[in-house]
């Protein structure tokens, strides 16, 4: 799990079925356009990644300044994600914007990684972890 796996939603990539499985393998919604071979269609058109807001700020994740914040489309890819797989996009970026990407990468870790496996969030299965 590293920095360049942590969306500008707040999704943690690292524990994305898209990233986890072996064939049309995403790379991380970071990653896109840095390679040609990616498949993953969600990312690609992900109006949170390619926010005009966050590029004129520099800014790596959504944040409570933001004068949109939270947007609509957080707000309905946080409320599916809380209805589907129990995790919010929005506390995650708070836990990020207040304790830092660090402590959040720290906290997922111990949250998803067990015996040298990470859990994939959409499924609920246990991947080897890939180096």
């Amino acid at each position: 799990m590293n920095l360049k796996l942590i969306a500008p939603c707040g999704m943690n990539c690292a524990i994305c079925v898209a990233y986890l499985r072996d064939k049309n393998k995403c790379p991380g919604c970071r990653m896109l356009g840095q390679k040609k071979d990616i498949k993953s269609i969600y990312c690609k058109k992900c109006s949170i990644r390619d926010c005009l807001i966050l590029k004129e700020n520099k800014w790596k994740y959504c944040k409570k300044t933001c004068s949109k914040y939270v947007c609509q489309r957080l707000k309905n890819l946080d409320k599916r994600y809380r209805t589907r797989y129990g995790m919010s996009m929005i506390k995650n970026l708070e836990y990020i914007n207040k304790k830092g990407i660090r402590a959040f990468i720290k906290n997922q870790k111990k949250k998803y990684i067990k015996d040298g496996k990470i859990l994939c969030i959409h499924n609920k299965k246990y991947y080897n972890i890939k180096k």
